[in-house]
């Protein structure tokens, strides 16, 4: 069929789809064989009718299949193929209204469940600068970022931070997205291995304290390296932690006062270990655990000074009897099992 009628096979399959798929659908067949109907609506008009249920309490009898039929046949005299989609969403309310609201609920369960089961994000940086990434998230929480991104790239916006409006629409969206991750409140969300998830900045203070036109470099504890600049407005603008070299305002020793590290004290780990300190693991400090070199209950102190980052795995090795452990000069650890 793609040879005789010069189409593309993907076109010609989807034809041949459709006319193996009318032949069950008449009222749809002999609209679109007369010109009232087109390929797109018929499409539409027999995916509609042939998602109305055959089994259970909502199933559908023959005779309101066939009326639902031409119930969309009907409108499409006066509806392209996307208002025919909406309206073929709501094509139980025609045939059984008493029982429309129950089918709809029950297919909205069904939707989410399955729409919880597709979502994903993948995220990957490029060596230009940028991060790249897709994601497939549910109806309601795309809703949510929809109306959080519309917000901000708004006009008329109640603050001073308002997106330029000559800006082509997609960028002005990617700038309102850029400024929702940066509003992000760390209080808000969850803690990961006793600390919260806060991006670190660590900067010395010369380049903190000098004008936004001084050039330099950043690093983010996640690896990322920003220009000095940057780091500068978001040290201004945000609620961001700097840990300045050489400025420490935060005491990081506490001594035998408590068991456990304090949010700054992990800081302070995530920014000199940079992640699980076992020879051979990369595991970042978000997927850590501060451990005690000297263990609390033998007198060692909370402190940056006896403390380190271990992963999970490594944190349960360390106190496993059956492996020997030993601190590098280079302060890495490494493991061999005990004789």
């Amino acid at each position: 069929m793609a040879h005789h009628t010069r189409q593309r096979r993907i076109h010609a399959r989807s034809d041949l789809r459709l006319a193996q798929v009318l032949e069950h659908h008449p009222a749809t067949a002999t609209a679109m064989a007369t010109g009232v109907v087109n390929a797109d609506q018929a499409r539409v008009i027999v995916r509609s009718v042939d998602r109305l249920p055959t089994r259970g309490e909502f199933a559908v009898e023959d005779e309101q299949r066939t009326a639902a039929e031409q119930h969309l046949v009907a409108l499409a005299r006066h509806h392209d193929a996307k208002e025919l989609e909406l309206l073929g969403a709501r094509l139980f309310e025609v045939i059984a209204p008493d029982l429309a609201e129950a089918y709809e609920g029950r297919l909205l369960e069904a939707q989410e469940a399955a729409a919880a089961r597709k979502t994903s994000l993948t995220m990957a940086q490029t060596s230009d600068g940028l991060c790249r990434g897709r994601f497939t998230v549910p109806a309601l929480h795309g809703a949510i970022l929809s109306k959080a991104i519309l917000g901000l790239a708004s006009p008329t916006r109640s603050d001073d931070v308002v997106i330029d409006p000559d800006l082509p629409t997609p960028v002005r969206h990617g700038v309102a997205f850029t400024q929702l991750l940066e509003a992000l409140p760390a209080e808000a969300l969850p803690t990961v291995g006793g600390g919260d998830i806060t991006v670190v900045v660590t900067m010395r203070l010369d380049q903190l304290l000098a004008d936004l036109a001084t050039g330099g470099v950043a690093t983010l504890d996640t690896g990322t390296r920003i220009s000095a600049g940057e780091a500068r407005r978001l040290a201004c603008a945000h609620r961001l932690i700097p840990a300045v070299l050489g400025g420490a305002s935060v005491p990081l020793d506490l001594g035998r006062s408590r068991r456990l590290h304090s949010k700054a004290q992990r800081l302070a780990l995530a920014q000199r270990d940079g992640g699980c300190t076992a020879v051979g693991c990369d595991r970042p400090p978000a997927l850590c655990h501060a451990h005690h070199d000297v263990a609390w209950s033998d007198g060692g102190a909370t402190s940056v000074e006896n403390g380190r980052l271990l992963c999970g795995h490594h944190h349960r090795r360390v106190h496993d009897p059956a492996y020997h452990h030993r601190v590098r000069p280079d302060g890495e650890i490494d493991f061999h099992r005990r004789e």
